[in-house]
């Protein structure tokens, strides 16, 4: 077996926990290489719902590894209560294994991006305010803690003093928050209870596919807020495309035989940024309240719009999809006219392709297909031959504009509601 990687396709939010949890029954591992708990994957099983921020979706099998990879930033007490959650719930987590190398996040990493939004004024990001940007700031600047240095009390307090000399010079309004007293016991508070996690998880992913099991990678946000790719300025701070995936596990880019987009029917945005299919009116409020679309980490409305698939093709362009997965169909339900936008018209002109200039993709107005919509629930429909008529319409020429196949439906928030193509 190989490495199947899940990719969000649009700005995040995308239904990638639930789908991670679905196909990581049949999984050796599953494994996050990016990203921290600015995540937020749901899962819902049997009527109760998990809310995972950095702990990927297999944990909820006992025979699957759930694997979080160096290319992580990790809040200790933000994944200790994550754990206590799930144990709390009958789940063990014993199958959880880390990486050592692993960027640590502190609590000056959040204080730090809360500041940073502030200076920013009205070109405030709206970043979850997790101190994900400012802890892998860090690690790029080389001064980054990781978890391994958690075992050594005199590199880690060497290595923190250094840190925090730094940050003094660079952020005077927060010294009295920048200061070693606070911080010098995390090798006992938290050092001590990673340690049975940690293990080489660039090993145990090799291991697996020489034993030819297979390896799914859960990807956090989406590919429009790649550092590189995504819409910047208004973008995550990792990489989160299926390149990243090689460096963020230590895997072997050839082992990487399958890339799914993940989309859902329409689209939704967190945050500041562009984005040309918006519905402010009605219709984005049908979508925002039917299909909950509230952030899972802040729980900040999401913005919603129609499916845009100059983005989808773009991903597909990035991130090389074998196949897609569409999620939230069943939210479309009730909608008279459903929209599809198929170009951009910028002054006159029809582009089909990602426009890079952003001052192109701000003015930038969304040339639309219309489909008819559908009344009847399809929450509990298996096949999809069995979908209205109008519906499997929709998604046949979702295929055919994207040149890629449907691998899976979803057709509800329950983990097992899902159609098979």
């Amino acid at each position: 077996m190989s490495v199947t990687v899940l990719i969000g396709a649009q700005w995040g939010d995308e239904g990638k926990g639930k789908v991670s949890c679905y196909l990581s029954r049949k999984a050796a591992i599953t494994a996050r290489y990016s990203g921290g708990h600015n995540a937020g994957h749901t899962v819902i099983i049997s009527g109760k719902k998990f809310k995972l921020h950095l702990i990927p979706s297999g944990v909820f099998y006992e025979e699957t590894l759930a694997l979080l990879g160096n290319g992580m930033v990790i809040d200790p007490e933000a994944l200790f209560q994550e754990i206590q959650m799930l144990q709390d719930s009958g789940y063990p987590c014993k199958n959880i294994k880390i990486s050592p190398l692993a960027h640590l996040i502190f609590p000056f990493h959040r204080e730090i991006d809360v500041l940073m939004e502030k200076t920013r004024g009205k070109n405030a990001i709206g970043t979850t305010r997790k101190g994900i940007g400012p802890a892998y700031s860090d690690k790029a600047e080389r001064s980054g803690i990781r978890i391994c240095d958690l075992l050594d009390k005199k590199i880690f307090k060497e290595k923190l003093l250094s840190n925090l000399q730094t940050k003094r010079e660079r952020y005077p309004a927060l010294n009295g928050v920048l200061n070693i007293r606070h911080f010098a016991d995390f090798p006992e508070r938290y050092g001590e209870k990673l340690a049975p996690y940690m293990s080489d998880t660039s090993k145990i992913i090799q291991d697996a596919l020489k034993s030819k099991r297979p390896v799914i990678c859960e990807g956090a946000q989406g590919t429009m807020l790649d550092l590189d790719f995504g819409t910047y300025p208004f973008v995550t701070s990792s990489d989160v495309t299926a390149g990243a995936v090689a460096t963020g596990l230590g895997i072997p880019p050839q082992e990487i035989k399958k890339v799914i987009g993940i989309t859902k029917a329409y689209t939704t945005r967190v945050g500041a940024g562009d984005f040309p299919t918006e519905e402010k009116g009605k219709v984005g409020t049908f979508l925002r309240e039917h299909g909950c679309e509230y952030g899972t980490t802040t729980g900040r409305p999401r913005r919603c719009g129609w499916i845009d698939g100059v983005i989808l093709k773009y991903g597909k362009k990035i991130n090389g999809y074998s196949g897609m997965v569409v999620t939230k169909l069943d939210v479309l339900t009730g909608l008279n006219e459903i929209k599809f936008c198929e170009a951009y018209n910028y002054q006159g002109n029809i582009l089909k392709e990602f426009p890079y200039n952003p001052k192109i993709f701000h003015e930038a107005e969304p040339v639309y297909r219309s489909f008819k919509g559908w009344g009847r629930d399809i929450r509990e429909i298996k096949r999809r031959r069995d979908l209205p008529k109008a519906c499997q319409k929709f998604l046949d020429f979702l295929e055919e504009f994207t040149e890629t196949p449907i691998d899976l439906i979803s057709v509800g928030e329950e983990r097992d509601q899902v159609i098979q193509s």
